[in-house]
């Protein structure tokens, strides 16, 4: 089995892409961030085509998560937030969608931002890693066999290495932001794709040549339960998808299970 993460930066533009993409790997699983549709506005057909159904969620033309899957697969127990959520500007925001397929639980996020270190928005961040390290726990706690997966942009660089210039970057490195990404860790989960995959960007910005330079971020993740990690034989980092014509700024991340 095959799982993979990909902020697509716009499902509707960016369709044949993904399919082409979809095709090329077979991954079996696909979570999708930053979708920019409501589900009504999905472009559902080019997937079907070539034996994909979707689970999208979205509000509105921003943020927006979705899974594509193997029509042989049967998602189980979808839920379109998680417990405490936080809601910013009294708006539960579509940021996570969770599902199970074949056993496996996985919920395809996109973190909020943070915008600027004293913007309201960064506490939201803060909130909404914290919550869903939380949750996650008290699962874990429940059930320490659980095979769970969260993945996603969470618009943090744990590492220093994980951006091409640390002197011109505010958030995404602060330490409030990396000590909430660490708590995932401290509850369990692993980034296996490191290990596997140690140096490599996964976002890169659409100005001033940064792809051609390699000012790159990585800033997208697969987090896995102890039960699951023990699975992953193989990951990527899919380079070559921010090339050619309507790339994404960012590129998929794939992880293989025994």
């Amino acid at each position: 089995m095959q799982i993979a993460t990909w902020n697509v930066n716009s499902a509707r533009a960016r369709a044949e892409r993904i399919t082409q993409f979809l095709t090329r790997t077979q991954v079996d699983v696909l979570a999708m961030q930053e979708i920019k549709c409501k589900p009504e506005q999905f472009p559902y057909a080019a997937f079907e085509a070539i034996g994909y159904k979707v689970i999208a969620h979205g509000l509105n033309q921003w943020n927006g998560v979705a899974f594509a899957y193997k029509d042989h697969l049967e998602p189980e127990d979808i839920e379109h937030s998680f417990s405490g959520q936080p809601e910013f500007k009294d708006t539960l925001e579509a940021r996570a969608l969770g599902a199970t397929f074949d056993g496996v639980r996985i919920w395809s996020l996109y973190v909020p931002h943070g915008r600027g270190l004293d913007d309201p928005h960064m506490q939201y961040k803060l909130d909404f890693l914290d919550r869903l390290a939380a949750t996650t726990a008290e699962q874990l706690e429940m059930n320490p066999e659980l095979e769970i997966a969260l993945v996603g942009d969470f618009n943090v660089a744990p590492l220093d290495s994980d951006v091409y210039d640390l002197s011109l970057f505010e958030t995404h490195v602060s330490e409030p932001e990396r000590d909430a990404f660490e708590a995932f860790e401290q509850i369990g989960l692993s980034d296996k794709v490191r290990e596997l995959v140690p140096e490599m960007y996964t976002y890169w910005d659409y100005k001033d040549l940064c792809f051609p330079k390699n000012n790159g971020m990585r800033i997208d993740f697969l987090l896995t339960s102890e039960a699951l990690t023990e699975r992953i034989t193989a990951a990527s980092i899919e380079r070559d998808e921010r090339k050619g014509e309507l790339p994404s700024d960012h590129v998929p991340v794939v992880l293989t299970l025994s």
